[in-house]
């Protein structure tokens, strides 16, 4: 027997209120849990519960005890997003949204609201919406972006090396990401810490995230009218001149999802790889002894605390099962990485790594699976190894169990990362970061001629490279060291 749909029913039964702290808080009069409220404050807590009272697939209730069904396992993911002929991210066929349930002032409203942009669409308009997205994306240099994250990563390091602490969240995750988009994009003079906070205060939705929303919007509306008058080689370019001929609409659309889930998403990733390094020391010593490397850190994140720890939404286009329950058209699901990771029956040992390991779901899958992951993986490598070359003696302030996080059912974000580390001067911003500042180039050559009889002369030049490494098997003295420094963008 299948369970049916989450949609709450009445009752003619007077109901008693229950007292406070009492955890029928947490449940709406027919016994669905809620995703808000105190008693959701330790969502993942309350995925397990559910896990264990419902299996993969959980009824749940959103603010204003809109229904709603919440994926949990990993199995039952993957077919919701790889099944577009049965789920469809078009909002406007979910049920509660028809019937007048869902207000237009609902706090979840921007993200269930539809939009004229890709993960909103599907079929042809899915295709030539995200073939402008794929095509202006398969331009950018990552070589380039490799030397831009380390150049804004020496910028943002500048800013606190001298005080021997900083705040790792405020002071460098929260702005890396925001600043390379920017650059990528095309906007980089549109970087600032105004700019970063508008996008922080957006995510929160407080009562000026209308007004931060459209700070973002303003500055992405003068880079599409700079670029549809005079392109160039940047990613809102690629996007305004591609075949598909998007509109001003969807070209300001399609630039305001990129940047804002790009931001949210590498932020959240850059603030959990660190956290990772600083508290885990058998994750710190593999680290620095060279057995584990930052870009197997950073897939270890994306299993244990995926940037995104749900996704709205997905809304049922039949009636179809998934995980044993009956699911109805017009239902909506979430899609949900962060319970889906790690369900038992896929990781029944959350201690074992998971290195070498991309089959996460941090970027979901099927036809909307994120198209700029590869550039959060090169934000989150580069930025991360970048600033252990310049402070290799970071050290975390307080024990894990003193960190604070604010949660939402979208996400779950570090609050502050206090380090500590020996004061040091800044570096130029344009050099490969490293412990101490390269020495001044020098710009002659200096010779040493032997006696009269001699007849070559030894010429030696000095430079701000370290000595080059042999390679591991033959060829070129130094060529692999090169190879490697090229492939990082110093």
């Amino acid at each position: 027997m299948t369970s049916e749909s989450p949609t709450p029913t009445g009752t003619d039964e007077p109901l008693l209120s229950p007292p406070p702290g009492c955890p029928a808080h947490a449940l709406s009069p027919n016994g669905v849990r809620r995703l808000h409220g105190p008693e959701a404050e330790d969502l993942r807590a309350l995925y397990e519960q559910l896990r264990e009272e419902h299996g993969p697939v959980a009824p749940v209730l959103l603010h204003d005890d809109v229904p709603m069904w919440v994926v949990l396992g990993y199995t039952e993911n993957l077919q919701l997003v790889r099944s577009p002929t049965q789920f469809t991210r078009d909002s406007r066929i979910w049920t509660p949204l028809r019937e007048g349930m869902v207000k237009p002032d609902h706090p979840l409203m921007p993200h269930i609201a539809w939009q004229p942009i890709c993960s909103h669409a599907e079929g042809e308009e899915l295709l030539r919406l995200r073939g402008a997205v794929n095509g202006a994306l398969s331009t950018i240099d990552f070589r380039g972006l490799r030397q831009t994250v380390n150049r804004y990563s020496q910028m943002l390091v500048n800013r606190f090396c001298q005080e021997g602490e900083a705040d790792l969240v405020s002071e460098f995750t929260d702005h890396l990401p925001m600043a390379v988009m920017c650059d990528v994009l095309g906007m980089a003079d549109e970087y600032s810490d105004e700019i970063v906070h508008a996008a922080r205060d957006m995510l929160k939705g407080t009562e000026t995230a209308i007004a931060s929303n459209q700070y973002i919007v303003d500055a992405l509306g003068r880079l599409a009218t700079r670029r549809r008058a005079k392109p160039q080689n940047d990613f809102a370019s690629h996007l305004i001149t591609h075949p598909a001929g998007l509109t001003d609409e969807e070209v300001r659309e399609h630039l305001r999802v990129v940047l804002i889930a790009a931001y949210e998403a590498t932020a959240n990733l850059l603030a959990n790889v660190l956290r990772m390094v600083l508290t885990d020391p058998r994750f710190r010593s593999r680290l620095n002894g060279g057995q584990l490397t930052v870009p197997e850190a950073v897939e270890q994140s994306l299993w244990d605390e995926p940037p995104f720890s749900t996704v709205f939404a997905y809304f049922a286009k039949q009636e179809t099962e998934l995980g044993g329950h009956r699911i109805r058209r017009g239902d909506g699901l979430l899609f949900a990485p962060a319970p889906g990771n790690v369900d038992p029956r896929v990781r029944p040992d959350l201690r074992a790594g998971m290195q070498g390991n991309r089959s996460h779901l941090a970027f979901g899958g099927g036809p909307h699976e994120c198209p700029g992951q590869d550039i959060g993986r090169a934000i989150a490598d580069v930025g991360v190894d970048a600033l252990l070359l310049r402070l290799p003696d970071v050290e975390l302030v307080c024990s894990e169990d003193e960190l604070e996080w604010t949660e939402s059912i979208a996400s779950r974000h570090l609050l502050e990362l206090p380090v500590y580390f020996e004061p040091r001067e800044p570096q130029n911003e344009f050099q490969k970061p490293a412990l101490h500042a390269n020495a001044h180039q020098r710009s002659t050559w200096s010779l040493t001629v032997g006696d009269a009889k001699a007849t070559k002369a030894r010429i030696r030049l000095t430079d701000d490279l370290e000595p080059a490494a042999a390679p591991p098997t033959g060829g070129e003295p130094g060529r692999w060291r090169r190879i490697v420094r090229w492939w990082r963008g110093y």
